[in-house]
């Protein structure tokens, strides 16, 4: 899944040591822009966190989400694989299309039709 958000909130990076070794986590609280925008805490592991992380940045962020039961109550994670940091409104070259290398241009289009000339 995918999602588009502003990071809200960098929360203290989480260490520990497991049974494959050293671990890390991040956790992030990004804002989608809806018109009832909704909070959303993600969690960033490993290698995967990405180093200029700051309050205000638009994130586009790739996720898995994943629940588990313990002791009859379920918990549900939502863990992200993938985060860059999109485009904004302001960004000048958002507007842009995308190059077209290698690739003919497209006709043009064929001139109306006029009425004026029937022979009639």
């Amino acid at each position: 899944m995918q999602i588009t958000a502003k990071l809200i909130q960098i929360l203290p990076l989480e260490t520990g040591v497991g049974r494959n070794g050293e671990w890390k986590k991040q956790n992030i609280v990004v804002e989608t822009e809806a018109q009832y925008a909704r909070k959303i805490c993600i969690s960033i592991w490993g290698d995967k966190i990405p180093t200029q992380l700051q309050v205000g940045q638009l994130l586009t962020i790739d996720f898995d989400i994943e629940s588990r039961e313990f002791n009859g109550r379920w918990y549900t994670d939502i863990k992200a694989w993938k985060v860059e940091t999109a485009r904004s409104a302001q960004d000048p070259f958002a507007s842009e299309p995308p190059p077209r290398y290698g690739m003919p241009e497209p006709p043009p289009e064929p001139p109306a039709p006029d009425f004026n000339d029937l022979p009639f």
